[in-house]
């Protein structure tokens, strides 16, 4: 994701004039991603921009690849199966707006796309507000979001649509939607919901031993531009961070890490504070 993520995510990602402050995971208060926010002006005709229109498309080459992201790796799903699952939605908006997405394409906060942690680059899906029963069809492009809590990441357009921007998040249900041979959409109704768990508290854990210096590894990718935009949004997340956040490739993978850290103790209560700021902990490295 863009917000790492987008993710990154992005990465996932100063309303109205302030910079509201991102809560800590399981906080329900209003919010945006860190240095995100609404547009600086909302188009007259975004109540009338269409749903996404399913097509039969080819699976991206790069973007279903295996990924790691903050010592957790997602494998992307690589077919037709019908899903349905419920948890929290987020959005995100203008600081990734016109940024590339993990499929390569432009990220529109205007267009009905999504990110999504596992579902196919492209793929389809049906996002219905739990409490409202509104529903809108988004195209999934990107990756994220890489909180423990939420389950997809809506443009600015879509969450508009089913009534999330002023609080945030919200309950949702994602169906997935396959489009038939001749242009008619298959119903999935049948597939059965699967909740979202509640991501367990993990200790920051020493995965190799190479040497001294001391780095916070926070995921790992096959594609450049992927580890760059969740390298955007770990920066836009972390705030309080000192150290440099780079993007190091080396055998065909691009980490993101942060540091050098002096010793163990100071890594380990780095990490630990990454865990409580993103929900998830980072590998703790030595090279």
């Amino acid at each position: 994701m863009i917000r790492f993520l987008a993710l990154v995510l992005a990465l996932l990602l100063a309303a109205c004039g302030s910079t509201p402050k991102k809560p800590e995971p399981g906080s329900t208060s209003p919010k945006y991603y860190q240095d995100d926010g609404p547009p600086e002006a909302v188009p007259d005709n975004l109540g009338e921009v269409p749903d996404a229109v399913p097509r039969d498309e080819p699976f991206h080459k790069y973007a279903n690849r295996p990924y790691t992201v903050f010592g957790q790796t997602y494998v992307p799903v690589v077919n037709k199966e019908p899903t349905k699952e419920r948890g929290l939605a987020s959005w995100y908006g203008r600081k990734f707006h016109g940024q590339k997405t993990s499929s390569g394409e432009v990220y529109d906060m205007f267009a009905m796309t999504a990110a999504h942690k596992t579902l196919p680059i492209p793929s389809y899906a049906k996002v219905t507000n739990v409490k409202t029963g509104k529903s809108v069809v988004v195209r999934v492009n990107d990756r994220g979001p890489f909180h423990s809590n939420r389950i997809i990441d809506l443009s600015y357009a879509a969450a508009a649509r089913i009534g999330i921007l002023s609080a945030g998040s919200g309950m949702v249900e994602v169906e997935r939607i396959l489009p038939g041979p001749d242009g008619e959409i298959v119903a999935t109704a049948a597939a059965p919901v699967v909740t979202a768990p509640a991501a367990p508290v993990v200790k920051t854990p020493v995965v190799a031993a190479e040497g001294t210096a001391m780095w916070l590894q926070l995921g790992a990718f096959s594609s450049l531009e992927g580890a760059e935009s969740f390298r955007t949004h770990v920066v836009a997340e972390l705030t309080w961070v000192n150290e440099p956040i780079e993007v190091v490739s080396h055998d065909g993978l691009h980490r993101v890490r942060m540091g050098p850290y002096r010793n163990l103790e100071e890594a380990a209560a780095i990490g630990d504070k990454v865990r409580r700021s993103l929900g998830v902990a980072p590998a703790l490295i030595q090279r």
